[in-house]
């Protein structure tokens, strides 16, 4: 059994990453197929860095190409009223050189070389609050999906493989903006890896009041008090694990937790300090 630190490695693109991206990519049709989907899934994290990573290679976990599967996932609801949710989802991405495809997201990149990536980012950001639904929140205005689009670069060094993004509203939804920061500290064991990350993630005020506990003077009772959350700041843990079965099919399993800000947590329509999320998926290659 062979045991590495891919970061350890010479030459990371040439070793190791080319290995990671394909189990990566098969975590990504979960989330990306989950976060597709019109429910609320919650914490984020940041799996898409490791794409331009990919290989042709049939030696690769995952080749380039279209990848259809399905997961398992399980997820707490925000906001009072809303509860633990589980449930199947099938669905597909798409890896090629340049450009990717994730279900509610996609890049493009613009600029690679051994270290530095550069991409153009766009997703597509469900709506998690529908107070037809839920009659703890009866009152509220419904919180509707937007299209977010911005840029974003990865950092190869021989701490980690650093992620960072900068992304708007561009529908005139929520009018904010979401900035995210991510390392991610890869382990390849023979076919299986084990990828520990962690990371923060900026919203600004107008993003943070839509889609994360603020009450308007329109929301509001003499119970449910106007709140603003102003611009937050949440941090955020995750643990994938993937495993190449053969030469088609492939299995990954995820946990992530993200820890609001105070002022989240604070609203009078979030339920708890943070949420919690698992996956676990099979994906086909032909």
């Amino acid at each position: 059994m062979r045991v590495r630190s891919p970061l350890k490695e010479a030459d990371l693109f040439q070793t190791v990453l080319p290995k990671m991206p394909q189990f990566l990519l098969q975590l990504r049709i979960a989330l990306a197929v989950l976060l597709a989907t019109p429910c609320a899934v919650q914490a984020e994290i940041e799996f898409g860095s490791l794409e331009l990573f990919s290989s042709d290679s049939e030696t690769s976990p995952v080749p380039r190409g279209l990848v259809p599967g399905a997961v398992l996932t399980a997820y707490q609801g925000r906001f009072i009223g809303q509860g633990t949710s589980v449930f199947p989802i099938p669905g597909a991405i798409y890896l090629g050189k340049d450009f990717m495809y994730l279900g509610d997201r996609a890049r493009y990149y613009v600029y690679r070389d051994d270290r530095l990536a550069v991409f153009a980012y766009g997703r597509v950001r469900f709506g998690n609050l529908d107070p037809e639904k839920t009659p703890e929140l009866q009152g509220m205005i419904k919180r509707k999906w937007e299209f977010e689009a911005g840029v974003g670069g990865n950092l190869i060094t021989p701490f980690g493989l650093f992620t960072a993004r900068l992304a708007s509203d561009v529908t005139g939804t929520s009018k904010g903006q979401e900035g995210l920061l991510w390392v991610d500290f890869p382990l390849v064991i023979d076919r299986f890896l084990v990828m520990p990350g962690a990371g923060v993630l900026w919203r600004s005020s107008k993003l943070s009041n839509y889609y994360f506990g603020g009450v308007s003077a329109a929301e509001s009772t003499p119970t449910r008090p106007v709140y603003d959350t102003g611009s937050t700041l949440a941090k955020s843990l995750g643990l994938i694990t993937t495993y190449r079965f053969n030469r088609n099919w492939i299995g990954t399993a995820s946990v992530a937790y993200e820890h609001y800000d105070q002022a989240i947590a604070n609203s009078p329509i979030v339920q708890r300090k943070g949420e919690l999320f698992g996956i676990v998926g099979v994906g086909y290659q032909w």
